[in-house]
């Protein structure tokens, strides 16, 4: 069993900044996978950036060279760090992790930014 909680979200001025973070309840050098997930209103949740196996990156084209994903192995802790963010990130975003085939998911902590 795997638990995640997110923080840092909030409301921002478009081309501001926001720092997530998700905290796991286990070692996160054994996940299959773990990142970032989101949802606006209306839409189906997509991936936004994320680390895979052994520690490659992977970002959506929309968030490339704006969004930088990293981790603390030591703390069990992602971030994503967030700049130049415009209103169509408004979203809910989630902390996603693979394990043994089994995926778990955050609470979700929500994104707002004000243009």
């Amino acid at each position: 069993q795997v638990q995640l909680v997110e923080s840092g979200g909030g409301l921002v001025q478009a081309g501001g900044s926001l720092r997530l973070s998700c905290a796991a309840s286990r070692s996160i050098g054994n996940f299959n996978f773990m990142g970032w997930y989101r949802q606006a209103p209306g839409k189906q949740r997509e991936l936004v950036a994320g680390f895979i196996g052994g520690g490659s990156t992977n970002y959506a084209d929309s968030v490339k060279g704006r969004f930088t994903i990293s981790r603390d192995n030591a703390k069990n802790t992602v971030y994503l760090q967030m700049n130049g963010l415009k209103s169509e990130d408004t979203a809910v975003y989630y902390c996603n992790a693979l394990y043994f085939a089994h995926a778990y998911w955050g609470q979700g902590t929500q994104v707002t930014v004000s243009s």
